[in-house]
């Protein structure tokens, strides 16, 4: 059993809509071997190394489930149970995951889909690589692959390990409380590195947190809460209980101290924290020397100060108020007379609560070289058996993270004490701070009974809080989320997803300047960069979810707009849980036969995901059957059709029902573009004002451009402001780079487009017929190499028989091809098509073929150039020196022309009405049962 694909969803994706591993893997000969073949040797080797598969119900949906999946009849095959075992193995280390679905590859025997739900990715991951090995490991070794188990492998060992390796990577169990709470307010989040850098809310609404430590937290207040010695005065200088201390470099100086303070004392770390280096109740010279010794590991500089009789309290103050009080006890076992020391910690750590680390409530008591020193002072060893009732004490501070245990006191403290320690944490300047504090009983004022302030604690733990070992457990983090986030303060940045195999670059730039006109400060990722603001901060094909999460940690970005492409979908899911509107322009033939994708029908499920996670609006194209049809998927509150045919019956329907539509409507002066919400008619602007349709002509753009309006207006920018951001958005190289550019600066007009498809390229085409030309029409021509031979002559067709010269180019990127197979292939296309052999040229290079069709470009004429190195081939246009001229023509902008007349719009295609739901929403399709 092999993996041969792996691939790691980071958020919603055609799987599931919360973050999955897609594994392929082979059985090989082990697709002869389902458990049921295995046998109970098998089944119950894996119940004994992962208990926890017994409450797994599988497709039972009840606790057992699993487990009678592979024993009844032949059971179930490996795949299904590696799905398990990874999750089952992240359960183990703390996470709480339970998706997974497991489906065998069509017309490959022996090959499985595996996905599974994952919530760190290198744990999930690992989850995966652990859970063959373990399965490895239980089969008969004459099943076993040739070094599946290496020579020595412990499962517990293994397991072990794991759960350290996830902890490592896992959020803390402080910072996973915030998050947590977060959650619970609605606030997104997002992680900003391997360690508890968390960023809560979006773009300029965003707060971060450290653990503990908040982004409002004072710098000086954390230095003064770490400078102990420091900590001591500020609180002796306002009257509140501290113990006697000094500080002190050498062993000498330590005993000095503690003789001028008064034994028995305790030395720790200058700046210490955890309880790490601590060591109390000294009570000789010699024992001051050696704390000194052990203090010294952990800081240059040492604190000697007076041992405080009483009970270790955690007091935890948030924002100027007591929200915790916490009893700590170190970790100890109580004598029976019967078991030895070790023995007793053998079973204090069967208790389900105890794990490794931060997995569970309680840790692991470890009996190391501070149990032994701790075991040493009270005369006993690891063999001693400790009297029956006798506490034995295996640390000296009560951290958990040590083995102690928490006692919720919060409801029996006394009133002078939680104003005690309010006013600590006030001195030192902290909004999120904790008190250590000595009492030999909290339920009575220190003032009469005595006790003491040890230190004060920025970037307090919140487990002894979250999850105390005995009494009431405290929401101590949503105080610290609503100090954050006040009531009625906004936490999110509008978020606009836009998908589409045409079309999806121009919007999203199209609405990011409507949104920017409006005074909005948008975030903007598209296929050649991040642009903030309208300046471009990262270069490259940014659509996936990195670059999401790019703009939305921005603290600038008060509106994101998100190109999202079906490679980053595919490849790793959204980078967002959530968006407020999400379009789907269209959905045509391009990238098929990759990635398992074939069909347009699949392609269509993979860019419906940016629809079913919209919250306010899903706008979609209705004159595209497969777009149309992903109205019955999207729990968005409202539905948006976009239709360039005013007579669509199922968009005037909607209308009629009161449904938001944007429509394209002729009028005296041309095509209006027009929008209708809740019984409203809002004619919004004439195409031939919008620049970037070239007077109306470039009907492409007109659809994007109505995209745009339709997304601004559900994002609630005004009519007003939409109008002024259409009429200033140009399709000039600048604001869209390989999108329809034109340059006009030659006596021949030069079309430049990145068209890669063939209903792009139809696109194009349809527009250059549009086009008042005198001269001839001129293409340069290509297609991707790694497109199927099909999608490459569909290309040639969209052309054919339109043009009257062909220079046919391929890219610099051969994808697999060889280096004349696209021109070739695409000229046969021409060809057969009809097209004159002397009309057609094969240019490979793309410089060429652009330099061959610049110098064929006389006045009158009309290029257009499909290109693929986008700011090298718009430089070569801009910089040729037509045949005869000196120098580069000046710029000059051709004077407006008088708008065309519109061609007539083809009709939408006639759908059935059957299947429709009538909502609030409007009219839209039913998703097939159980897809919903």
């Amino acid at each position: 059993m092999r993996v041969l694909d792996r691939s790691v969803y980071v958020g919603p994706s055609h799987y599931a809509r919360f973050p999955v591993i897609r594994l392929e893997i082979d059985l090989g000969p082990l697709e002869a071997w389902p458990t049921g073949r295995l046998g109970p040797p098998f089944v119950d080797a894996l119940a004994g190394a992962l208990p926890g598969l017994a409450e797994h119900g599988c497709s039972y949906r009840e606790p057992g489930g699993f487990f009678r999946r592979m024993r009844e009849g032949e059971g179930t095959w490996l795949g299904h149970v590696l799905e398990h075992v990874a999750i089952e193995l992240q359960n183990v280390a703390g996470e709480d995951v339970t998706f997974g679905k497991t489906r065998s590859i069509e017309g490959r025997p022996g090959h499985y889909m595996v996905v599974y739900e994952f919530a760190q990715r290198d744990e999930g991951i690992a989850a995966g690589e652990l859970g063959l090995r373990l399965i490895a490991s239980l089969l008969p070794p004459e099943l076993r692959a040739t070094g599946a188990v290496p020579e020595g492998w412990s499962w517990t060992t293994a397991r072990d390990e794991f759960i350290r390796f996830a902890q490592r990577r896992a959020l803390g169990p402080s910072t996973a409380s915030l998050v947590r709470a977060a959650e619970a307010h609605g606030i997104p989040w997002l992680r900003l590195n391997d360690q508890s850098l968390v960023q809560l809310g979006h773009g300029r609404f965003q707060q971060r947190i450290q653990a503990t430590v908040t982004g409002r937290t004072p710098h000086i207040a954390v230095e003064l809460a770490s400078d102990k010695e420091e900590t001591n005065r500020i609180l002796a200088s306002l009257g509140l209980p501290v113990p006697r201390q000094e500080l002190v470099q050498s062993a000498e100086a330590a005993v000095r101290a503690a003789n001028r303070i008064g034994y028995p004392v305790v030395t720790k770390p200058y700046n210490g924290n955890h309880g790490r280096g601590i060591s109390i109740r000294l009570t000789s010279e010699a024992e001051v020397a050696t704390g000194f010794a052990v203090a010294r590991e952990h800081s240059r500089s040492v604190i000697v100060e007076t041992f405080l009789e009483g009970d270790d309290h955690r007091l935890l103050v948030v924002n100027g108020e007591l929200v915790a009080a916490t009893r700590r006890t170190p970790g100890h076992v109580v004598g029976d007379g019967t078991h030895t020391v070790a023995e007793l910690v053998e079973l204090v750590n069967q208790d389900p609560r105890r794990g490794v680390g931060h997995e569970k409530v309680l840790t692991r008591i470890e009996l190391d070289a501070q149990a032994g020193g701790m075991l040493d002072r009270a005369g006993l060893a690891a063999g001693s058996i400790p009297q029956a009732g006798r506490i034995v004490y295996l640390r000296s501070t009560a951290n958990l993270s040590t083995g102690g245990t928490a006692t919720d006191v919060t409801d029996i403290i006394h009133p002078d004490n939680r104003d005690m320690a309010v006013r600590a944490v006030r001195a030192i300047g902290l909004d999120v701070g904790g008190v250590d504090f000595l009492s030999t009983n909290i339920a009575e004022s220190y003032r009469s009974i005595g006790g003491g302030i040890c230190e004060v604690n920025a970037a307090p733990g919140f487990r002894m809080h979250v999850a105390p070992s005995e009494g009431t457990s405290r929401d101590v983090a949503t105080p610290v989320i609503d100090m954050l986030f006040p009531p009625g303060t906004p936490s999110r940045v509008p978020i606009a997803a836009i998908t589409g195999t045409n079309g999806k670059t121009t919007t999203a730039r199209i609405l990011a300047h409507i949104a920017k006109m409006a005074g909005y400060t948008p975030g903007l990722t598209t296929t050649d960069g991040v642009y903030i603001d309208g300046q471009r901060t990262v270069q490259g094909d940014m659509t996936g979810p990195v670059s999401a999460r790019m703009v939305l940690a921005d603290p600038q970005i008060d509106l994101a707009v998100l190109e999202t492409a079906r490679g980053g979908l595919l490849r790793a899911g959204m980078g967002v849980n959530e968006v407020n509107v999400a379009a789907v322009l269209n959905v045509q033939a391009d990238h098929l036969g990759l990635k398992g994708i074939d069909t347009l029908e699949q392609l269509a499920e993979v860019k419906r995901v940016v629809v079913e996670i919209a919250t306010d609006c899903a706008v979609l194209n209705a004159d595209d059957p497969l777009t149309l049809r992903m109205s019955g998927y999207t729990d968005a509150a409202n539905i948006c059709y976009v239709t360039m045919t005013p007579q669509h019956h199922l968009v005037r329907e909607h209308v009629r029902a009161g449904g938001r539509a944007c429509a394209l409507e002729a009028g005296v002066n041309g095509q209006m573009i027009t929008l209708y919400d809740k019984g409203s008619h809002l004619p919004l602007l004439w195409t031939h004002l919008i620049p970037a349709t070239l007077e109306g002509r470039a009907l492409h753009n007109v659809q994007n451009a109505m995209f745009a309006a339709a997304l601004a207006y559900s994002l609630g920018i005004k009519l007003d402001a939409i109008r002024q951001g259409l009429r200033t958005f140009d399709s000039t190289f600048f604001q869209a780079p390989g999108r329809m550019n034109v340059f006009n600066e030659h006596p021949f007009k030069v079309l430049f487009d990145y068209g890669h498809n063939a209903h792009a390229v139809g696109a194009m085409a349809d527009l250059a017929q549009r086009l008042d030309v005198k001269g001839r029409r001129i293409v340069v021509l290509a297609g991707p190499g790694d497109r199927r031979d099909e999608d490459l002559e569909a290309i040639a067709q969209a052309v054919a028989g339109r043009f009257d010269h062909y220079i046919c180019r391929r890219d610099d990127h051969l994808r697999g091809r060889d280096p004349e197979e696209v021109p070739r292939l695409l000229a046969a296309t021409l060809q057969r098509a009809g097209v004159p052999t002397a009309r057609i040229e094969i240019i490979p290079d793309e410089r060429e073929a652009i330099e061959t069709a610049l110098n064929m470009g006389e006045a009158g004429d009309l290029l257009l150039v499909f290109a693929d190195h986008l700011t090298r081939s718009w430089k070569q246009i801009i910089k040729f020196r037509p045949a005869g001229s000196a120098e580069a023509p000046a710029a000059a902008a051709p004077p407006p022309s008088a708008p065309a007349p519109a061609e007539p719009l083809a009709d939408a295609p006639i759908l059935p009405l059957e299947g429709l739901i009538r909502d609030e929403r409007g009219i839209r399709f039913a998703a097939p049962e159980g897809e919903d």
